[in-house]
C-alpha cells in the first residue's frame, strides 16, 4: 500500500536528511557546473539542464554517507511483518534527500536511490536556495551535507545535529550494513563545550579538578546530546542478544580518568545506554575506531577527522558561530569565566591547541 493511502506517524521516527552531494558522489557533475559558471555564466544554467538531461540515466557511485543511510534504513526491516496493513505507518527510521539542484537536475539522483534500492520516498529540490528552513520543515533529527555553509547554518539556529562529511579514501563498499553502528565525540559534541573550553583556557589540571568537584553533577547537553537519547530509544524498540544487537554505539572521547565518571554518570541521567566507551586520555582515536568501524564517527576536532578519515567515514561537527571554540582565541569575559568558575586568561598567556 502506498504512503499516499494510509497515515504516517513520525512521532518517534529517526528522520535523517543527508544532501545528494553526501549520499552519492557528484563531483564530476558539480565541477562541470562550476565551470560553466566561471566560464559562461549567461548561459551556464541552461547548458547544465541540457548536460543533466543526457547523464540522468548514468550509474552513480556511492558518497561517504552512503553506507550509513543504508544501515539506517535496514533498520526498518525490523518493524513488525503487518506493519504495512495498518492505518498507521510508524517507521523507525525515516530519510530525506536534500539537493540544492533543480528537479530536473535531479533526476539522475532519484534514478540512482531507485538503482541501488533505497526506500528513500521523501525528497527536496531547492535550487540553490537556503537549505535551513527546509531542513526545520521536515522536523529532522540529523543533517548531513558536504557543504560547509549550509551545516554552519543549520547549526547556527539549532535547528538540530548536524555535520560535514568530506571525501573518505575508505573504500565505503566494505562497510558491511547488516548492523549501524556509530560512534560519538565527547565534549562539544554530545556534551556543551565548557569543558572544551575549560581545558583550552587552563589546561588538562584545572579541567579534572572540576570533573572531580562536579563528578555527580550532569553535564549540560551538547548539540549531539538529543540525537544520542533518539538513537538510545530506538536501540530499545529492536531486538538484542548478548553478542549481537541491531545498534552498536560509542562514546570515543580524550577524556579520562577522573573525567571519565562524570560522563558515565551523565550518561545514564539522560537514560542512555552506550555500548561502548573508550576513555583515551589523549591517545590517537584512529586505532579504536578502525577496530570499531562505524559508518559514522562525528567529532568537533579537524585533527581526529583527519587522522581517523582514512579508515572510516568522519563528520566535522561545527561549532555554533558564537562559540569561543569557532576562534583561535578562546578568550572569555570575565562574567563567562564565572560562569564555568575559574579565572580568565590573556592572550598573552594563553596556550592554544588545536
Amino acid at each position: 500500500m502506498s504512503r499516499e493511502n494510509h497515515a504516517v506517524d513520525f512521532s518517534n521516527t529517526l528522520i535523517v536528511a543527508i544532501s545528494a552531494t553526501a549520499l552519492f558522489d557528484l563531483t564530476e557533475s558539480e565541477n562541470y557546473l562550476l565551470e560553466l559558471l566561471e566560464q559562461r555564466p549567461v548561459s551556464a544554467i541552461k547548458e547544465f539542464r541540457d548536460y543533466m538531461t543526457k547523464r540522468e540515466n548514468d550509474a552513480l557511485s556511492i558518497g561517504a554517507g552512503y553506507p550509513l543511510i543504508k544501515a539506517l534504513l535496514n533498520l526498518n526491516n525490523y518493524c513488525n511483518d503487518g506493519m504495512q496493513d495498518l492505518e498507521v505507518e510508524t517507521p523507525l527510521v525515516e530519510v530525506v534527500i536534500v539537493s540544492k539542484s533543480s528537479p530536473d537536475t535531479g533526476i539522475q539522483v532519484l534514478n540512482a536511490i531507485l538503482e541501488h534500492e533505497l526506500t528513500i520516498s521523501r525528497s527536496a529540490f531547492i535550487s540553490g536556495s537556503s537549505v535551513a528552513p527546509y531542513i526545520k520543515d521536515f522536523n529532522v533529527d540529523l543533517f548531513l551535507t558536504t557543504n560547509r555553509e549550509d551545516a554552519q547554518q543549520v547549526a547556527d539556529a539549532n535547528i538540530c545535529a548536524c555535520a560535514i562529511l568530506d571525501a573518505t579514501p575508505v573504500n565505503t563498499y566494505e562497510l558491511d550494513t547488516d548492523q549501524l553502528r556509530i560512534a560519538f565525540d565527547g565534549d562539544a559534541v554530545l556534551f556543551d563545550d565548557s569543558g572544551e573550553l575549560l581545558y583550552k583556557q587552563k589546561g588538562l589540571r584545572a579541567f579534572h579538578d572540576r570533573e572531580i568537584q562536579m563528578r555527580d553533577l550532569p553535564i549540560e547537553k551538547g548539540p549531539y546530546a538529543e540525537l544520542l537519547i533518539k538513537l538510545s530509544n530506538l536501540q530499545e524498540r529492536l531486538p538484542a542478544g548478548l553478542k549481537y544487537s541491531p545498534i552498536k554505539i560509542a562514546l570515543v572521547t580524550a577524556r579520562n580518568a577522573p573525567a571519565d565518571l562524570r560522563a558515565i554518570k551523565t550518561l545514564r541521567e539522560w537514560g542512555v545506554n552506550v555500548d561502548m566507551a573508550f576513555f583515551l586520555g589523549g591517545l590517537e582515536k584512529t586505532a579504536v575506531l578502525r577496530t570499531f568501524a562505524p559508518h559514522i564517527f562525528f567529532d568537533d576536532s579537524i585533527k581526529h577527522i583527519d587522522a581517523a578519515r582514512r579508515f572510516v567515514p568522519t563528520a566535522l561537527v561545527p561549532y555554533h558561530s558564537t562559540s569561543l571554540l569557532h576562534s583561535d582565541s578562546y578568550l572569555m569575559t570575565d562574567k563567562e569565566a564565572a560562569l564555568l568558575d575559574f579565572t580568565p586568561v590573556t592572550r598573552s598567556t594563553a596556550t592554544l591547541s588545536h
